[in-house]
């Protein structure tokens, strides 16, 4: 089978395809105490989720100086790298991806996390070879802003209407928006999916069940 609608499908990670938004958020609380700060809402912590490291912690904690942010990364990675054996894919997302490539989509991921962190996880997960390509917050512009997208169609020559992103929260949304392609909003991650619908995603999956149906009638 063919593609139907969108040759490019593009995931974000934490939170639509890995179970990791409420450690996350946990791991940010906790890097906040041990720089002496206070500990942030957990709210706010999973708000972040999706941005880079750096647009992340000067979200929940603003104002600290330049070095303290690095230090605030370090105990943040630190938490979060004991703990991320932990969590694990959302139950069905591996056989809803594999659907997908049977079908001959172009997978890619689209995340805020570092490249390190991503090949880490993806190689933990076995899925390295099931993702045609990435982008990370890292390497090109943190969502929303539209360069991850830009640059992974320019990769795999799709055009924005032949182009979907799937994710989480409004920062996933406004990046597909910001491309100017179309979205999907998962409900299950860090964003309350009543903020999703000014961003006209196509669809709202309340599950990866949800979701896999909905992509293999309509993407």
């Amino acid at each position: 089978m063919r593609p139907q609608r969108f040759d490019l499908i593009a995931f974000d990670w934490d939170g639509t395809l890995f179970d990791s938004t409420a450690l996350i958020a946990r791991c940010i609380q906790r890097a906040a105490v041990d720089i002496g700060e206070p500990e942030p809402e957990f709210e706010r912590a999973k708000y972040v989720i999706g941005l880079g490291l750096r647009d992340a912690l000067e979200h929940v904690v603003p104002g600290l100086s330049h070095d303290r942010y690095g230090e605030l990364g370090l105990h943040y990675r630190h938490h979060y790298l004991g703990s991320e054996h932990e969590v694990s894919l959302f139950d069905g997302s591996l056989e809803m991806l594999k659907a997908l490539k049977a079908r001959h989509h172009w997978l890619a991921v689209a995340t805020g996390k570092n490249r390190v962190g991503l090949d880490r996880v993806l190689a933990h997960a076995e899925l390295t070879s099931m993702f045609d390509g990435s982008r990370t917050a890292d390497e090109t512009r943190s969502k929303p802003h539209p360069q991850m997208l830009l640059e992974l169609m320019r990769e795999f020559g799709t055009e924005p209407e032949r182009t979907l992103m799937v994710g989480d929260t409004t920062h996933d949304l406004l990046l597909a928006a910001n491309a100017g392609v179309a979205s999907v909003g998962v409900s299950f991650g860090a964003h309350d999916p009543e903020t999703f619908a000014e961003h006209g995603p196509l669809f709202v999956a309340h599950s990866t069940r949800e979701l896999h149906d909905w992509l293999i009638q309509h993407a």
